[in-house]
């Protein structure tokens, strides 16, 4: 599966665009804000649904035009074509099309066109709360279980109606026992199997991250993503039966699948703390790397790549290094954002593979180089 050709109109700070690429490595060079960024962006939003650097749709519309619209053509492992579009115009709902079919409900396009993205950014999940951890398995698990995905969404909305219920008890002075258990049965239902599918993935993806952290590393350090879940030593029923006086006073519900966490740690210690920028830099490629490869496992096709501006700070050999890992056969489309056209034309003249430069300046895109 690749991305045939890209078009975009008043996405970010892009008027009009149209980009046909190679089906192996496109690369995007220019200076920072010249919008790389947006181009993978776009790429992004026709895989999930949304932006990966900004959850209000509106606010990616181009400054004093009425709405965007990204269009991507595809060529599928099947040898089949499909187009998706994505349309949102100010004041009105996004509008989602495969193949000029819209979307009733946009999680049924998840995993349709699977997709990696590796980011600056990703640097966030070892730094951040553990909202944004659950938010990352969370995705990576949704793009190939819809199982899954029902389950977290019937979740969230039993949780959101329990809370609601824990804040009119508290404001009214009153407590309702049954009307909670209620809401608690729908918890524990929903919650065990996210549970359970949580805990199965870890168990087969982290292999496969170790695997790849040696790979880049050069098999320096231990390291290991760990589960870390109140439902390990009891059940969710039992939870939410002795978390009910604290729940009340708090006004909302602290026991359950919501508190989940993902513990990053190498040679036994927290990343965050004892991890060093260049170890956590190689930390989070090597789970985006190793979430790529657990998803073509599942797929059995290759998903998109991309890689935003990642390059900096890493020496000329971990470049190479990635580069030539990503050129080889288990890796598809690959797209790359960086600021030295120097650096990446000179990869090429040592790694032969199809590839495809473009130069952005000012959101004007322009090939300069095809192989």
């Amino acid at each position: 599966m690749f991305l045939k050709k890209l078009s975009l109109n008043n996405f970010k700070n892009y008027e009009e665009a149209e980009l046909k690429f190679s089906d192996k490595i496109n690369c995007f060079v220019g200076n920072n804000g010249a919008g790389k960024t947006n181009i993978l962006d776009a790429i992004y939003y026709l895989s999930f649904c949304k932006s990966y650097f900004n959850s209000v749709d509106t606010q990616n519309i181009k400054h004093n035009t009425d709405f965007f619209a990204i269009h991507g053509n595809y060529h599928n492992h099947d040898n089949s074509a499909d187009k998706v579009s994505c349309i949102q115009k100010r004041q009105t709902k996004k509008v989602f099309k495969l193949n000029s079919s819209a979307y009733s409900r946009l999680a049924d396009h998840i995993g349709t066109f699977p997709l990696v993205m590796i980011s600056p950014y990703d640097r966030d999940l070892i730094n951040d709360g553990s909202e944004l951890r659950r938010k990352y398995i969370d995705g990576v698990i949704s793009q190939f279980d819809k199982v899954y995905l029902n389950e977290l969404l019937s979740y969230n909305k039993v949780l959101l109606q329990r809370n609601i219920l824990l804040k009119q008890m508290f404001d009214g002075r009153y407590f309702d026992k049954t009307a909670l258990e209620i809401w608690n049965d729908g918890l524990i239902t929903h919650g065990d199997i996210i549970f359970e599918k949580r805990k199965e993935f870890l168990s087969s993806f982290n292999p496969l991250f170790e695997e790849y952290y040696n790979l880049l590393s050069g098999s320096k350090e231990k390291v290991k993503i760990r589960y870390n879940s109140q439902l390990h030593d009891f059940g969710l029923k039992e939870l939410l039966a002795s978390s009910t006086d604290k729940d009340r006073v708090t006004r909302y519900t602290t026991s359950g699948i919501h508190k989940d966490d993902l513990i990053f740690t190498i040679d036994d210690h927290p990343v965050k703390k004892f991890g060093s920028q260049g170890q956590q830099k190689t930390f989070v490629i090597a789970i985006k790397l190793a979430q790529f490869e657990f998803t073509r496992r599942i797929k059995s096709y290759k998903p998109i790549l991309l890689f935003d501006d990642i390059f900096d700070k890493l020496d000329d050999n971990r470049v190479m290094q990635i580069i030539e890992l990503v050129s080889e056969n288990n890796f598809g489309q690959v797209f790359i954002t960086d600021t030295q056209q120097h650096r990446i034309e000179k990869i090429f003249t040592t790694v032969s593979i199809d590839h495809r430069i473009f130069t952005v300046e000012d959101g004007i895109v322009k090939k300069v180089s095809s192989d």
